[in-house]
């Protein structure tokens, strides 16, 4: 069995290609991809070459862990069956080339445990179940008064926060493309707030330069979660850390509770999921699709439609 998927053969060369797909067996499914999206934060560093020491890091990849689409095959013991719409957060089937993560691809086998269902009925938005699961995770052990960043990261943790808490954030953004589409919240420049009394700061931006500036913005005590994926190493200024004690923390990925916790909210309808996807490509234009999700100020959320491409 073949499947076409995305390869990024070495920094900033990507092609589609013809690969061999690893047998599946009775724990596995097979799932047709409908839709993958285009992460700005890890695959532009895997695009860039610039992603740090990470496990199973190399080139050739298959890049990708923001997949919806069907199962076609459902093993005896994969707890999945023919015919449902599900989420895939990446796989690894494909031989010698690395899956990091592995889900830009027309057909994937996966473990069955590793699928989520959802209603056939979010289409295209299924994409973004990994970052409202990566959202959820960030803020579930506290609710952050400041979220730094609009990006559709930032937007899933604003819209969070209005569900989860008692009070809207603020949202900082400096780019005037994306300080429109605030829901319940407000978005602001951080030149324009005065405010030095936050809580708890959410920083999503990924800008391994803006520790000192958050810092000087916490209340004694405040923390801040650091959400984004910094390529950089990150540092501050010890005394105004030790005046306000403050905390500093870091978010991993989701585990399985976030990504379940957040599937129940859409399906409820308490979480959206509209107006996050701003730009798509049919995957056969996957390498200029690519470039315009890293360059494009204007592209929040670019996904890829692999249904002509089995």
């Amino acid at each position: 069995m073949e499947t076409l998927a995305v390869v990024l053969q070495k920094p900033e060369h990507l092609v589609l290609d013809r690969l061999e797909l690893s047998p599946p067996g009775a724990e596995d499914v097979v799932v047709d991809v409908a839709w993958s999206g285009v992460s700005t934060g890890t695959e532009r560093l895997l695009w860039s070459g610039d992603m740090p020491a990470f496990p199973g890091m190399g080139y050739p990849l298959v890049p990708g862990y923001e997949s919806v689409g069907w199962v076609t095959e459902a093993g005896s013991r994969s707890g999945a069956r023919v015919g449902e719409f599900v989420f895939v957060p990446g796989a690894r089937c494909f031989g010698d080339v690395r899956g990091l993560f592995g889900g830009a691809a027309a057909r994937l086998v996966v473990a069955g445990e590793r699928v989520i269902a959802l209603d056939a009925g979010l289409g295209e938005r299924g994409v973004l179940m990994a970052l409202a699961a990566t959202a959820h995770h960030a803020i579930v052990d506290g609710i952050p008064d400041l979220v730094v960043g609009h990006g559709v990261l930032g937007r899933l943790v604003a819209r969070l926060a209005l569900i989860l808490g008692a009070t809207a954030p603020t949202v900082w953004e400096r780019s005037p493309l994306r300080s429109q589409g605030g829901e319940g919240y407000a978005v602001v420049n951080p030149d324009d707030d005065p405010r030095q009394d936050y809580a708890r700061i959410c920083d999503v931006s990924g800008d391994h330069s803006l520790l000192d500036s958050l810092i000087g913005r916490l209340a004694p005590g405040g923390e801040i979660t650091l959400a984004g994926f910094y390529s950089q190493p990150l540092s501050f200024a010890f005394p105004p850390a030790f005046i306000r004690e403050a905390r500093i923390r870091v978010a991993a990925e989701w585990r399985d509770g976030d990504l379940a916790a957040v599937s129940d909210l859409v399906r409820s309808g308490r979480l959206s999921l509209e107006g996050l996807i701003t730009h798509r490509e049919a995957a056969a234009q996957a390498e200029p699709a690519y470039r315009t999700a890293f360059n494009d100020s204007s592209c929040l959320k670019m996904v890829l439609d692999w249904r002509h491409c089995q």
